[in-house]
């Protein structure tokens, strides 16, 4: 699915001056620039920082995927392109707008806490819309059967509407009736030859008691002992034996009833499932940006040092310059490379570790976000 937009999440030294620059000279200035606001977190040892550097590599891809999977679902189940909204906000108003849930997430609780809080959350909310998502596609394939059964040519379809008590023998020790759908292109060779496939059957017994462009369904009455080699000779001659049919008064109202469930099971899934995904988009992809917050500045932490002097940055690249992000990025290593020196000079003893944990080493903290 096409991007709706792109940023590039920058963390970069306070000391480097970069907002103006980003806002004025980045791809001639065109692309619009809005601050992303990261708290400060409560940094344990280096070794644990390291650890919650490669959990939360992992946790940003696990929650993107999952976001793109409850869009492709949103698709699906309702109008493609219809609007995304992260708590009441239009998606890109959100990101750009992000400021950190203190009531949800406590920022004195440590970082592996919070990576806890937020991952069980959206993991617990992913799981269900799979697990609801099956039970539609269940209820989906059992209207489409019924559906078909209701609307198909009458090899297959449902006959429960079609049939009468007085066209079926329902009383008798040893006769029985079947019903045979009979290509129209074959009429004349059924009639001529139905009475001898096989022994005891009923003359002039067949009766067409339904029609459509493509078959004629008969009627046929024989003694029960010869039932089942009668089907299979017709079954020879191509003709269509509906086996699946027994006449009975309980089953004709059961298949009366199949289509309206199935109907209606599929529309209480679809729109159980339709709630679901909307609250789930909002809420997982809310946990990712919070994931996005805490690996942004944990990188930052990492790659320039205590105590934390960094400013983070959104640069938006809308789809009508998606292009042009290839270029911005080669512009801001061209612009802010001599930091990538800095991180191998010994300033910090964080900062040999950035090469370490970032498997896309970038001279200062960078992220390409995909929104969708």
């Amino acid at each position: 699915m096409d991007p709706i937009a792109k940023y590039l999440v920058l963390s970069l030294p306070t000391s480097a001056n970069a907002h103006e620059w980003l806002e004025k000279s980045l791809n001639g200035g065109n692309c619009p620039v809005a601050n992303f606001n990261v708290p400060d977190f409560q940094v344990g040892t280096l070794d644990s920082l390291v650890q919650e550097s490669e959990d939360l590599s992992k946790l940003d891809q696990q929650l993107a995927g999952s976001i793109s999977k409850v869009v492709d679902i949103l698709s699906a189940v309702s109008e493609p392109g219809a609007a995304r909204f992260v708590n009441g906000t239009p998606v890109l108003r959100y990101v750009e707008s992000f400021s950190w849930n203190t009531s949800k997430y406590r920022v004195d609780k440590s970082i592996g806490d919070l990576i806890k809080l937020i991952s069980n959350e959206a993991i617990s909310l992913d799981g269900d819309v799979r697990s609801t998502y099956q039970q539609y596609q269940t209820a989906k394939s059992n209207f489409l059967a019924a559906d078909r059964k209701r609307n198909g040519d009458l090899s297959i379809k449902s006959l429960h509407e079609i049939v009468r008590p007085e066209q079926f023998v329902t009383d008798s020790e040893h006769l029985t009736t079947i019903l045979v759908a009979v290509p129209k292109s074959q009429k004349s060779d059924f009639e001529s030859s139905y009475e001898t496939l096989v022994q005891f059957v009923i003359p002039r017994s067949a009766e067409v008691i339904a029609q459509d462009s493509e078959f004629n369904l008969y009627t046929v009455t024989l003694f029960k002992k010869y039932a089942n080699e009668f089907v299979t000779k017709c079954r020879e001659k191509k003709w269509s034996p509906r086996t699946d049919f027994e006449y009975s008064e309980d089953k004709l109202n059961d298949m009366r009833k199949e289509f309206d469930l199935t109907r209606a099971t599929e529309s209480r899934s679809k729109n159980d499932l339709l709630r679901l995904v909307k609250t789930a988009y909002s809420d997982i992809f809310a946990a990712w940006f919070h994931i996005k917050a805490i690996r942004v500045y944990v990188e930052s932490v990492l790659r320039y040092g205590l105590p934390p002097q960094f400013d983070c940055t959104l640069v938006k690249f809308e789809r009508s310059n998606l292009k042009n992000i290839s270029k911005a990025r080669k512009e801001l290593v061209a612009k802010f490379g001599y930091l990538g020196g800095d991180g191998f000079s010994g300033k910090s003893n964080l900062n040999e570790y950035a090469s370490l944990v970032d498997t896309e080493y970038e001279p200062f903290v960078m992220y390409e976000v995909e929104i969708i």
